[in-house]
């Protein structure tokens, strides 16, 4: 592998969401990621191993750590790693003896990282729990939606992947960080509760300076302001409009043909629903391609909204290559881009247990190697995660 954190061993202990999220950017930044699975049928329904992105880059091995020596192994494998990433409920790992302290008494440098919803500890530490209830509690997902109607999930981006994996990642690398200068590592306990609420810094501020009304879909950034709203085209197509700063809305309203004297001032919120009113009349007058072409390149601050699909063949994002063709599947490309040492999509996700051999004797254990890691084993309880 290249990439910044090449030679970093990481060592996953298999989980859903962030925490697979977080050991593969780990892994695009060129870090040795082998993920323990463990045998049996996963805590969701099976799709093909192989088109499991999270996994891209990394290697699997099968240990059954209800087997009496399964969790020796996976001691093996944390003593020979930099970074470990668990993300089960609080005292899982304990109870399976692959907890942090276990870890960390026979690797005190180990960086010991711990994904969940609600976190290590507090009332609801132990309650079973998804990204919606993590971002509905932390804050994130009451602002969200249109105002008079309910909230609006943004998938499982703000909590899952903003406010949890991204926030693991960045415990994990400044734990590491620390411990190649003293020696010394240390559990890093990130919660999805906390990492969302830290997402909600700027809201705070705006909150006690009295800028932010509580009702969602009255603000400047949630819809509320028509200048920074998503308006229908002509082909039922949408397009996203963000010009906030004056020299951009003059840009706007000239894209637009509407004049400024005829219409409220632009921070006028008595104003607002004409503005709105005019807008979206105009926008339904032309198509989604022909706005893009009006609007594209130029300072109005006003983008077509694309499918998931769709963004893969857009000129700037082709032209950038923030998506790549591997292994069959064109997918997101590495992110950040790092001048001297670029990361680079490792190999595509492997089949659970495809690399317990090779993986556990690159990693100094493969003299050892238990012959029941090869026959499969008992499956854990569901639910453990």
């Amino acid at each position: 592998m290249s990439g910044p954190l090449a030679g970093v061993r990481v060592l996953e202990l298999a989980g859903i969401g962030p925490g697979p999220f977080a050991a593969m950017l780990l892994a695009d930044l060129g870090a040795d990621v082998v993920r323990v699975d463990r045998p049996g049928p996963g805590a969701l329904p099976a799709g093909d191993p192989k088109r499991d992105l999270l996994n891209r880059g990394k290697r699997s091995v099968v240990v059954d750590l209800k087997h009496p020596d399964g969790a020796e192994v996976v001691l093996g494998l944390a003593d020979r790693a930099a970074i470990v990433i668990e993300g089960w409920r609080p005292g899982v790992a304990e109870r399976l003896g692959v907890g942090p302290q276990a870890a960390l008494e026979r690797n005190p440098s180990l960086v010991y990282g711990r994904m969940t919803g609600w976190g290590q500890h507090g009332p609801l530490a132990h309650a079973a729990g998804h990204d919606i209830g993590y971002i509905a509690v932390a804050g994130a997902l009451h602002p969200i939606g249109r105002s008079g109607g309910p909230p609006q999930i943004p998938l499982n981006l703000v909590g899952d992947f903003g406010g949890g994996a991204l926030y693991l990642v960045v415990g994990c690398l400044a734990a590491l960080h620390t411990a190649r200068s003293t020696g010394r590592g240390q559990v890093v306990d990130a919660a999805i509760v906390d990492g969302t609420a830290h997402l909600t810094t700027l809201f705070a501020g705006l909150l006690a300076d009295g800028a932010w009304q509580p009702e969602r879909g009255r603000n400047l950034l949630d819809g509320g302001a028509p200048f920074y709203d998503v308006y229908a085209t002509a082909d039922d197509g949408h397009m996203a409009v963000g010009a906030l700063e004056p020299q951009f809305y003059a840009e706007l309203l000239r894209g637009l043909g509407l004049a400024d004297a005829d219409l409220p001032a632009q921070h006028d919120v008595t104003g607002w629903p004409v503005l709105r009113a005019r807008f979206a009349e105009v926008f339904a007058g032309r198509t989604r391609a022909e706005w893009t072409e009006l609007f594209e390149g130029g300072d109005a601050c006003v983008a077509p909204v694309l499918s998931l699909a769709e963004t893969q063949h857009h000129p700037h994002l082709v032209a950038r290559a923030t998506f790549e063709e591997h292994f069959g599947i064109r997918q997101p490309a590495v992110a950040p881009r790092l001048s001297r040492t670029p990361g680079a999509i490792g190999g595509s996700p492997p089949e659970p247990g495809a690399d317990t051999a090779t993986a556990l004797t690159d990693w100094g254990l493969g003299a050892d190697l238990p012959r029941w890691l090869d026959n499969g084993a008992v499956s854990q309880r569901q639910g453990d995660h």
